[in-house]
């Protein structure tokens, strides 16, 4: 692409000379995979009978090998949102591939949970590692190679990552993510803000709290806010992996049908490909393409970990160094909840991800020469997708946005760079999401105040004790120490301090996530504290210093001359003790915070 950025020209030529070595052994592998993938006809008959014995209606054309069989990888349940339309996609996406002479077959099921059911409860200490789970669960459902291409259903927080890191290691096949669409707007985010900031203040009660979130969380689809669910499908959109322009098309309508409906004849037509499959398409280029589109949208920053993560699974490196320099030339475009007042279906409304990859493409801000699932290639990633006068699915230009508070030109946008920090210093290394907060608000010199627990820093707000200038510091909550669980049974505490005139800001080797509102946050923190990291060395009262503006992570202290706090005990109940081996492996978050793929040496 003549009209290339300069800097994302230098980092994605980096990034592919630090992938150079691991690249090649993957391309290699998914080779060696895709030479020695088993023809039916080679297969014992024993072997195939087991395959189509439940597939009463396809049988006769398995048997005669009439078409392609797409496997259908499903995180359905009906408890997340979600996820709950996928209950009937099954028998659709069936009934699309008989449309073009293919059979398909849900292939396994992956496990699905939902951190906005689990925030601030012990059960959000597996959300992380349900992702290596879910990949590995993905890898058990392709184990039986009796497909010719993947359908990913699935859309939340760790959901997206962990398809797509079990989907490439079968990355010989073609592979297209299937969304299901957010839920229709309900109360404004404003208002839900507003509740909550009350009941932490203690001027509303339970029922009145209850009642606001029930206005906004209120029916089946994505939850609206741009949190870490929409932003997987931002991604999934800059990387080529959708049908253009899937990503918030709501569920239940004509227009989500008929986008399933091409997902499934587009995997029957690239059945069988070898220059369209997966392991093509996720590239170097298609990496950068997905943290371009976090940065000019001001996505979740639990995406910090997943992209390092996914691109490993494809033997790229990425890390916060290139986040980083990426976020000082792509501007951010969007501002969408918690980032601006309006949610994704406003966004969508606007212009949406048609809109954001063709005002970045003209500006030369991502690679507009990446493989994708779609035979036009990332140009039609600019359209968005309408019904035309018979109801048939095409696909409009989006010349312009429709509402420029929501979604600006990227040579006139929200704010210049893309609002991802890296912060480092004698604290380690960290992220900060200075798209999500006032620029006032970027430096914060404050006496600290130690935590290890968010019900303690919950305690400590109501008995008066954070009433100052103060950074909030809640340390072993990294990988190892418990899963990184999020830690959003905060953000009302510390808005609340912050807006009565303190300067507030939280350090944390834990995560916050893309709702983690307006306190200026240090997250992430490598090294986390367990093991003797150096927040395991603060005490109460050293003065921190945390700035976006300079990207410094400082302590006055001199930690070199104390002994670390001891790692706590690690807790069971909820499951926890199931998930030890994950979190007891695993490397740090600039890595990907997987175990899974550090002992399989990716």
């Amino acid at each position: 692409m003549s009209n290339l950025n300069d800097v994302i020209h230098r980092v994605t030529e980096r990034v592919i000379e630090n992938s150079r070595a691991s690249r090649t052994a993957y391309l290699e592998l998914m080779k060696r995979e895709g030479d020695r993938r088993p023809e039916h006809k080679d297969v014992a008959c024993s072997n195939l009978a087991h395959a189509f014995a439940g597939a009463l209606e396809d049988q006769d054309a398995m048997k005669s090998g009439r078409g392609p069989n797409v496997g259908i990888v499903s995180a359905y349940n009906d408890m997340l949102s979600a996820h709950q339309p996928y209950g009937r996609y099954p028998d659709r996406l069936k009934i699309y591939a008989r449309e073009v002479g293919a059979t398909a077959q849900v292939a396994g099921g992956t496990p699905a949970m939902c951190d906005g059911v689990t925030q601030g409860e012990d059960g959000m200490e597996l959300s992380l590692f349900s992702r290596d789970v879910i990949a590995m669960s993905t890898g058990v459902a392709l184990s039986h190679q009796m497909y010719d291409g993947i359908a990913c259903l699935g859309i939340c927080d760790k959901i997206v990552p962990g398809l797509m890191i079990g989907a490439l290691r079968f990355g010989h096949l073609p592979a297209i993510f299937v969304p299901s669409g957010p839920m229709p707007s309900g109360i404004s985010n404003k208002q839900k803000q507003e509740t909550r900031q009350l009941y932490a203040e203690g001027k509303v009660d339970r029922d009145a709290l209850l009642e606001s979130e029930l206005g906004s969380y209120h029916s089946p689809g994505t939850c609206t806010f741009y949190g870490t669910a929409n932003s997987n499908q931002m991604m999934m959109e800059m990387m080529g992996l959708h049908v253009p322009g899937s990503a918030f098309v709501t569920p239940g309508t004509k227009l989500r049908q008929e986008l399933d409906r091409a997902a499934m004849h587009r995997l029957a037509e690239l059945s069988g490909t070898t220059t369209r499959t997966l392991a093509q398409v996720v590239d170097e280029k298609a990496i950068i393409n997905a943290a371009i589109g976090l940065l000019a949208t001001g996505g979740s920053t639990n995406h910090a970990i997943h992209i390092p993560a996914m691109a490993r699974a494809a033997g790229v490196i990425f890390d916060w160094d290139d986040l980083a320099e990426l976020s000082s030339v792509v501007p951010l475009v969007a501002r969408v909840y918690p980032n601006g007042s309006g949610d994704v279906n406003q966004f969508h409304a606007a212009g949406g991800m048609a809109y954001v990859a063709r005002t970045l493409l003209e500006a030369g801000l991502c690679h507009g020469d990446i493989l994708t699932m779609w035979d036009s290639g990332f140009s039609a990633y600019t359209a968005e997708p309408v019904l035309d006068a018979e109801q048939k699915l095409s696909w409009a230009d989006v010349p312009e946005s429709r509402d420029l508070d929501m979604l600006r030109p990227a040579s006139d946008p929200v704010q210049p760079d893309g609002g991802m920090k890296l912060l480092t210093g004698n604290l380690g290394r960290a992220c900060f999401k200075s798209s999500a907060v006032e620029r006032e608000r970027w430096t914060v010199t404050a006496p600290a105040r130690i935590f290890e627990t968010q019900a303690d820093v919950v305690a400590a707000f109501k008995a008066g004790e954070l009433d100052r200038d103060v950074v909030v510091v809640v340390r072993f909550q990294g990988p190892r120490a418990n899963g990184m669980p999020e830690l959003h049974a905060l953000t009302p505490s510390l808005t609340v301090l912050q807006n009565r005139g303190h300067k507030v800001a939280l350090v944390t080797d834990g995560r916050m996530s893309g709702a983690s509102g307006k306190v200026p946050a240090a997250i992430h923190i490598t090294p986390e504290a367990k093991g003797g990291g150096p927040l395991a060395h603060l005490q109460d009262g050293d003065v921190i210093t945390v700035c976006a503006e300079t990207g410094e992570l400082w302590t006055t202290a001199d930690l070199s001359s104390r002994t670390p706090a001891a790692d706590p005990a690690q807790e069971h109940g909820v499951g926890r003790e199931l998930f030890r081996m994950l979190q007891n492996q695993a490397d740090g978050a600039e890595q990907g915070a997987s175990a899974m793929l550090a002992a399989a040496g990716l």
